[in-house]
Order: C-alpha cells, then sequence, then structure tokens
C-alpha cells in the first residue's frame, strides 16, 4: 500500500495525526499484556513522513515500505489502519488468539512488505526490492527503516557495502537513533564506536543525512533533496517513549503497559490543544 506524494508537508495535520496515533497505540495496550510503546512512539513521526509525505502510489511508482525495527510493528499498523489499509477489528484483534496482526510484521498482512523482527535482516531485503525495482523498469523507491540497535548486526552492514557498490540510489534508509538497546543501556555506551553514526554511512559510500527525527517536513525534504545516485541514509534522531513526558527517554518502556493512572496521565498529554 502507497500513498500520493504530497507537494507539501503540513507538519500541523502531521502532529495531530501522530497524537492519534499514539493514543491508538496506548488504547490497544489495554488489552494485551505487554507491547513496545517507547520503540513505537520513538518512530512516529518517521512512519508517518513515509506514508504522507514520501510514499508515492501506482500512478508514479509504486513505492515500499520495509520496518525492519520489526518490534515497532504497532505504530506501522496504526498508520495503516488509519489510511483504510487495515481494519479497526484488526487493530482490536493485536495479538490475540485467531487475529493476524503478531508483535512483528508478518508478510502477507496487507500492507506489510516482508517479514522483520529478527533484526539485521531488513536492510537486506530492501536492497533486494530496490534492485528488482531496478531490474523492471519499475522505478520504485523503497523505504526501510532500521534501529539504532540493530546497527551491531554484521548483516546490516554487509547490506551497506553492497548498496553502495552497487549504486541503489532508489533505496533511502532511516535510522530511528533513539540511542537505546532492548537491555538498559544506551547504544553510544555499549558501541561508542558506532558514532558519529553519519560518518560511517559515508564512509562506505551512502549518501547521509541527519534530521530531527521527530521533524516530519525535515526528513520528508531531507529525502526530496538527494541527488539519488546513491543509497540515501537519514540518520533521525529520536527519543525513546517521545510524546508522554514519562514515557521519554527511558528503557523502562521497551516493553510494558501502562497501569491505570499511567494510562489516564498518558492520555491528557496527548489530547489536541485547546
Amino acid at each position: 500500500m502507497s500513498v500520493l506524494r504530497r507537494n507539501s508537508f503540513d507538519s500541523a495535520a502531521a502532529a495531530s495525526r501522530c497524537r492519534r496515533y499514539r493514543r491508538r497505540v496506548l488504547e490497544i495496550s489495554r488489552r494485551v499484556g505487554a507491547l513496545h510503546i517507547a520503540t513505537a512512539f520513538s518512530c512516529t513521526e518517521i512512519v508517518d513522513a513515509v506514508y504522507h509525505g514520501l510514499m508515492r502510489g501506482s500512478g508514479e511508482g509504486p513505492d515500499s515500505f520495509l520496518m525492519s525495527k520489526g518490534h515497532g510493528a504497532i505504530m506501522l499498523y496504526v498508520v495503516l489502519e488509519d489510511l483504510g489499509v487495515l481494519g479497526r477489528a484488526d487493530l482490536d484483534a493485536y495479538c490475540t488468539e485467531g487475529g493476524r496482526l503478531g508483535a512483528h510484521p508478518d508478510f502477507g498482512v496487507p500492507g506489510v512488505a516482508a517479514a522483520s523482527g529478527s533484526l539485521g535482516h531488513g536492510l537486506s531485503m530492501a536492497l533486494g526490492m530496490a534492485l528488482a525495482e531496478r531490474v523492471s523498469g519499475g522505478g520504485g523507491i523503497v523505504h526501510c527503516l532500521l534501529g539504532d540497535g540493530e546497527l551491531q548486526e554484521g548483516s546490516t552492514w554487509e547490506a551497506v557495502a553492497t548498496a553502495a557498490s552497487l549504486g541503489a540510489g532508489n533505496l533511502v534508509a532511516v535510522v530511528d537513533a533513539n540511542g537505546f538497546q532492548s537491555a538498559p543501556w544506551r547504544t553510544r555506551d555499549s558501541f561508542p564506536a558506532f558514532y558519529p553514526l553519519g560518518a560511517k554511512f559515508a564512509a562506505f559510500g551512502w549518501e547521509v543525512a541527519e534530521v530531527d527525527g521527530h521533524d516530519g517536513a525535515a526528513l520528508v525534504a531531507a529525502v526530496h533533496g538527494r541527488r539519488g545516485d546513491r543509497p540515501l541514509m537519514v540518520v533521525a534522531e529520536t527519543v525513546k517513549g517521545r510524546g508522554v513526558s514519562f514515557m521519554a527517554d527511558s528503557t523502562a518502556w521497551h516493553y510494558k503497559v501502562p497501569k491505570d493512572d499511567e494510562y489516564a496521565r498518558a492520555l491528557a498529554e496527548l489530547e489536541e490543544p485547546a
């Protein structure tokens, strides 16, 4: 599923959508025992920008999106629900017996390009899709969302080197650089040699842009402004748990659900401004 590229990206409309997406994730959290809330909140604006500012429809492409950081799948599902690709009943049955939506994306679910969640595989699959588009003359651009903890997988760097070597200019990758791994430590502490991230990808031959990952307009502008002769890596600086003050910048909310009082506080913080 893709949507038509907009001539301009409406930041106010995007902010409203993203508050709605986060509220929907919280609503779903009331029916499941645990949920990757904080990781979904860190990539909210990125996924929104891909679908509302970057993806082109069948009349122009179509383009594709692959979520390599599969534990953020709930945000992809919520955006697809908002676009009418998935139904409300699908989301209401998330991670329940008989439901078709699991914690990680499964190929065959409408709007899901590939199964992911085994970290380090997504960029290789996205590269294969991009090369297939080039061979077939389809003209599609493949967008791939990575996590920064996922960059510790060697297969990711094999894909990075191969994509640049093959000149995959129709591959656009975004790193959700929220600075955390699932375990309670920061990526800068566990793998300091990764930093600065942008310089690493540039050294492998990628075009690189660095943006505020919660500024959809900046992300869209960076992708639209690329040269297109090489793959593009957008390093998007984000905050894990963004949108809810007590979830922000905390690994504690990587995989758990809010209590009643926490749920009420979170919803209050995500209300539309007067």
